[in-house]
């Protein structure tokens, strides 16, 4: 390996971690929450704590003989983004004795 290759191999690693971290940070403060694995990206929303609706609770509980929660619109009504990176494996459904 040359000394180019190895600078190179360097600065790629030390940038990863660094764009890792610019990323969450970008998301938090856009009020989305992270989630990455070897099969998945998940980006799903987060209530936002200055709304003045639900005051980042995220919702509220409608009364009566079963209460509910009832999801504010400041997160429920975004959508929840995926990209599929690897197939899961396959889980038997019992035990193969």
């Amino acid at each position: 390996m040359t000394t180019r290759h190895l600078r190179a191999a360097l600065l790629l690693a030390a940038a990863v971690p660094l764009t890792a971290a610019t990323a969450a940070a970008v998301l938090t403060v856009g009020h989305w929450r992270l989630h990455a694995d070897w099969h998945r990206i998940e980006l799903t929303p987060r209530p936002r704590r200055s709304c003045p609706d639900c005051r980042g609770a995220g919702g509220w509980w409608v009364g009566g003989a079963n209460p509910e929660m009832e999801a504010c619109g400041c997160w429920a009504d975004r959508p929840e983004l995926r990209v599929r990176l690897l197939p899961a494996p396959a889980w038997l459904d019992e035990p193969p004795f």
